[in-house]
């Protein structure tokens, strides 16, 4: 059947973020927020990452026991409508060692006496890491309606005309981290006022990489309650 130019704006088909990041610094409350969602679940890649949470939650020793997790979605009767993966630089930290192990047994790399693709030289590994960690990106995407990635923060210092800039940014490795956002509906990043309050902006600025496609969020700053209920969550899953 031939293509068919629209006649008439086409209406969106999506309010929500269905990929979404929140990044931020560690121990501020963007693990425990999550447990006040409808129908999630938490993996945790990081060790002991969330015991000191109640949650639904399952941990992850290494990357190639996701396809355990897959099987288990698969076959629950009862599936999560939002996927929680706690963290993104875990999840980078493991396709390196993935991409590494990947190309030792192929026949390109099987003199390679390195510990990790990373040392390649001329920066060729890192286009297995980026392969390696697109790969699992999208299949963590692939298992709930709504995804949610926790990241940590970099700080950084950008000059600019002269002046050193604090520029505040999730911390992954270059493309990577462009393969992350590129896949992102919204990117929030989590922080605490001045009184202690957890807030999440995706006002994008020149020291903050953050943002969102949905208009609902657009240059937003969400507050969310102590301890954090459901209603905090529907300001973001409309």
């Amino acid at each position: 059947m031939p293509l068919q130019l629209p006649t008439a704006p086409v209406k969106a088909e999506a309010a929500s973020p269905r990929t979404l990041i929140i990044y931020g610094p560690p121990k501020i409350g963007k693990t425990t927020i999550v447990t006040a969602l409808e129908d999630y679940l938490l993996v945790e890649l990081e060790p002991n990452g969330a015991a000191y949470v109640d949650a639904f939650k399952v941990q992850l020793d290494n990357i190639l026991q996701i396809a355990q997790l897959e099987d288990a979605i698969k076959s629950a009767t009862k599936k999560p409508k939002v996927l929680v993966v706690d963290t993104l630089d875990q999840l980078e930290a493991w396709s390196e060692i993935e991409a590494t192990r990947r190309y030792k047994q192929s026949v390109m790399g099987k003199t390679f006496g390195g510990n990790s693709v990373i040392e390649l030289p001329k920066g060729g590994g890192y286009f297995f890491l980026r392969n390696c960690f697109y790969e699992y990106f999208n299949r963590f995407r692939m298992l709930a309606p709504y995804t949610i990635f926790i990241g940590h923060i970099k700080d950084s210092l950008l000059g600019e005309e002269g002046k050193e800039v604090a520029s505040k940014d999730l911390d992954l490795t270059g493309k990577v981290k462009n393969i992350a956002c590129a896949y992102a509906d919204a990117i929030g990043r989590a922080y605490r006022d001045k009184d202690g309050k957890l807030k999440i902006s995706f006002n994008t600025t020149d020291s903050a990489n953050c943002g969102s496609r949905c208009p609902h969020l657009v240059g937003k700053t969400l507050e969310f309650s102590n301890p954090a209920n459901t209603n905090d969550w529907k300001q973001i899953y409309v």
